[in-house]
């Protein structure tokens, strides 16, 4: 238990009022009258308030002691973060050589009621390139391949895009080409004929993808008028930020895939394949990504007075992580020398030319003087030599919930780019947080304070890996199996997606969050301890589900409350009963299920619940219906395509 925090004086405003009415007789006898029309009276009540409000204030003086004491032993609070969407470039028109949309590329929503838009730039150069179209294929979910270029080219009856008899869904065809498309935007104009029959023309069951070099990447679809290849017209696709070749059949190519997908258990499905005469492909624009914020440049801080700790104020803040190239410079004698910028001044020798940036408070600062209990006097991190100009080459800055803007709302280009008509982020910005309260950090700091900055429990290093970035979600540390083992910390990432619409792919971590972890703990860590940063093994899951509805409720609409349901509860972010995630060694048993289905709105019951394990990967279920999934200690589920028939 916590030790309370007295007040220093606990009276009210009534208290007061009291106290002043019981010294009246005292001090003032012939005062007589103390009903509260007296003016006496109402002086008395003003003075009492007046009163109140100072012991208010100074009942804060113990809170403001403990946040200085916070300060003191290192508790520094979370810088914000910013938001990030994609931001889409259009092209006015075919090019004919590549379009380079450069890093730092700033685009702004209209100004807002203040006045200020909000401002994004891109994270790295996007180029759109010319598609070289040099290979098709045709081949089955058992990894057979049939070369139909020639077919395309020539044939005068067009290619059958799926080849199983019985169709299966597996079956794809895939479009070669030799160069990479890398976040492009593609357009294929297709020759089709009325073949792929028995499908919803507004919602095919047919999955886009591209290799990544590890796996099939789910491509946006931004439009399709051909009906599911059933007649002719445009599809419009959104390629991931990654495209790399690989070798199918005999040729290598960077490839482009169009995957049959079991439809939904009310959607008719392909009772033969659709046939395609011809495809062309050419290029529309290009999707990158960009986090909320915007460039300082060039800044001069000020003048060196030779001390130590010295501390120069930037103009604008909170501020954001370093490009590279952006760093602190200290000219002196006819010298520019670049300063290194470190984390904090405990490695710091006297003569190591290092900084901190503070990212809250928009300070840079320099290494202090410290005494030991010996008396020596250590210098942690060089002094700018007396009389040396400081200065910056420039920063980023912003951040926070303000980023967290809505699809379609930035549209303007900030800098013109030949061949780009416009801009448009087509999903909503997210993951902007603000920075952290000081109420938070009060919370926070008693479990810092008490297990200080070492990784020695499991507990240690779980939250030591969720402070060392925004966009870890979860961890979960498992000890090491046997002496010299590594010890395993797995990581969710947050994913900005919808349940409904997350993939195994969001799940991944990128390599700048694995150095960013691993770098965190290695200096915390105990000796001899090796760390191993990883995700969770995500177990896919499908439920099965039959329902009866409550009489007048639409049918849909109910069917679609259970799938929303489903997707939340097998979730690791948001699933459980509790909504915090799905817990790492919780099985999955069909009867919560039954509950939990049958308290969804205009459910009347559950007639019958299977479960199904589902390879992510494949996208495929395995094995048959069971009562329970198990499992192990390092697995969390993750949804695949629930089947829910509402009745």
């Amino acid at each position: 238990m916590g030790l309370p925090s007295p007040d220093l004086d606990d009276r009210r405003f009534q208290d007061i009022v009291d106290e002043a009415k019981r010294l009246i007789p005292t001090y003032c006898p012939e005062w007589t009258n103390h009903n509260l029309s007296d003016p006496g009276i109402a002086l008395v009540e003003l003075f009492a308030w007046m009163t109140e409000m100072t012991l208010y204030r100074l009942n804060q003086v113990p809170d403001r002691l403990y946040a200085k004491f916070l300060d003191l032993v290192g508790i520094e609070l979370f810088p914000p973060s910013p938001a990030s969407t994609d931001l889409t470039f259009w092209l006015s028109g075919q090019a004919g050589q590549t379009v380079v949309v450069p890093a730092g590329t700033q685009v702004a929503t209209p100004p807002g009621r203040n006045g200020n838009p909000v401002v994004f730039m891109t994270d790295d150069d996007l180029e759109i390139v010319e598609p070289r179209f040099t290979a098709f294929l045709t081949g089955t979910g058992a990894g057979n391949f049939y070369n139909a270029w020639d077919d395309l080219q020539f044939g005068r009856e067009g290619v059958p895009v799926f080849t199983s008899v019985p169709l299966r869904p597996g079956d794809a065809f895939y479009l070669g080409f030799q160069n990479a498309l890398a976040g492009n935007v593609l357009r294929l104009r297709v020759a089709a004929s009325v073949e792929g029959l028995g499908v919803d023309p507004k919602k095919p069951p047919l999955d886009w993808e591209a290799w990544t070099g590890e796996s099939w990447a789910p491509c946006r679809l931004h439009s399709d008028n051909t009906g599911g290849l059933n007649r002719d017209g445009e599809i419009v696709l959104l390629l991931p930020a990654r495209h790399a070749p690989l070798t199918l059949g005999d040729q290598r190519a960077y490839w482009v895939r169009g995957r049959l997908d079991e439809p939904e258990p009310d959607e008719p499905e392909y009772r033969e394949t659709p046939v395609v005469r011809s495809v062309e492909v050419t290029t529309l624009g290009g999707s990158a990504l960009a986090h909320h914020g915007e460039p300082a440049t060039a800044e001069v801080l000020g003048v060196s007075d030779g001390m130590a700790a010295q501390r120069f104020k930037l103009r604008n803040q909170p501020v954001l992580p370093r490009r590279p190239g952006d760093t602190v410079v200290v000219a002196s004698h006819g010298e520019r020398d670049e300063w290194q910028e470190v984390e904090d001044f405990s490695g710091s020798g006297p003569d190591d030319r290092h900084v901190v940036w503070d990212a809250t408070d928009g300070e840079i600062r320099f290494g202090p003087s410290i005494r030991y209990p010996n008396g020596k006097v250590r210098q942690h991190g060089a002094i700018p030599p007396k009389g040396a100009d400081i200065s910056v080459t420039g920063y980023p800055f912003g951040g926070g919930s303000s980023g967290n803007v809505g699809a379609g709302t930035l549209t303007t280009l900030r800098t013109t780019i030949p061949y780009i008509d416009r801009v448009e982020n087509l999903r909503a910005a997210t993951r902007g947080v603000d920075a952290e309260t000081v109420e938070n950090a009060k919370l926070r700091a008693p479990a810092s304070i008490r297990t200080g900055q070492r990784a020695v429990t499991a507990a240690d290093y779980e939250r030591l890996a969720l402070e060392a970035d925004q966009e870890v979600a979860r961890t979960r540390c498992l000890p090491a199996s046997e002496p010299g083992a590594p010890v395993r910390v797995l990581i969710v990432p947050h994913c900005p997606r919808p349940p409904a619409d997350q993939e195994l792919d969001d799940f991944a971590l990128p390599d700048e969050l694995v150095e960013t972890i691993s770098r965190h703990l290695d200096r915390r860590r105990t000796l001899g301890t090796s760390v191993e940063i990883g995700t969770p093994y995500y177990q896919g899951i499908t439920v099965a589900a039959r329902l009866k509805a409550m009489p007048g409720r639409p049918v849909d609409l109910v069917r679609q409350r259970a799938f929303d349901a489903l997707y939340r509860y097998f979730n690791p972010l948001v699933g459980g009963f509790r909504g915090t995630g799905w817990e790492f060694e919780e099985d999955a048993s069909s009867a919560p299920i039954y509950e939990f289905l049958d308290a969804v709105e205009g459910v009347d019951r559950v007639e019958e619940v299977l479960l199904f394990e589902a390879d992510l990967r494949e996208r495929t279920r395995a094995g048959k219906g069971k009562e329970v999934v198990r499992l192990s200690n390092d697995c969390l589920f993750l949804s695949f395509n629930h089947r829910v028939v509402v009745q």
